[in-house]
């Protein structure tokens, strides 16, 4: 009721103890009722935040996962040419990692590398050019990939250092 309507009560609520023992329940539902609401809302924008940013950091990580990948090929025997050796296991790798770390043979140089990707008939679906660095040993070779539309199978990747014949591995992707 509007304070010009309740003018007239006042003074009865003040003097009735009976009606002003009413008065302060019927005050204080309504500020537990005004609480509650206020803690439910907050209590939803705070779930909501949390799952939220949980479903961030849940897409962030799988990102991170799949992103790089290290193909070892220190003591993998060399097979020259465009056939890998079939007798040794294929370089297992995800077609959605996009950023591989190629750790070349024992006894590579640093320097300008050609990469490459092709089919088992010898059809090349992705090319590359890094320069390979030494650093603790390892001769490695850092390059960007994508190869998302690239259909799961077998593959053969080849390496060589610019102006050399190619080394050849057997590759699956998947």
């Amino acid at each position: 009721m509007p304070l010009s309507e309740a003018e007239k009560w006042f003074d009865h609520l003040g003097s009735c103890s009976p009606c002003y023992s009413d008065f302060s329940q019927l005050r204080k539902a309504y500020e537990l009722r005004k609480k509650r609401t206020l803690l439910a809302v907050a209590a939803t924008i705070l779930i909501a935040a949390g799952i939220g940013g949980w479903a961030l950091l849940q897409k962030h990580n799988e990102a991170l996962v799949a992103e790089t990948v290290v193909l070892d090929l220190r003591n993998r025997s060399v097979a020259r040419g465009a056939e890998p050796n079939v007798r040794e296991q294929p370089l297992t790798i995800s077609n959605a990692a996009t950023q591989w770390e190629i750790y070349l043979p024992l006894g590579s140089s640093d320097g300008p590398y050609d990469i490459r990707v092709a089919t088992a008939t010898g059809n090349v679906i992705f090319t590359a050019k890094g320069i390979a660095s030494l650093k603790d040993g390892i001769t490695s070779l850092h390059i960007a990939v994508n190869l998302s539309s690239i259909s799961s199978g077998q593959y053969v990747f080849q390496v060589r250092r610019s102006g050399s014949e190619w080394n050849s591995y057997p590759l699956l992707l998947h």
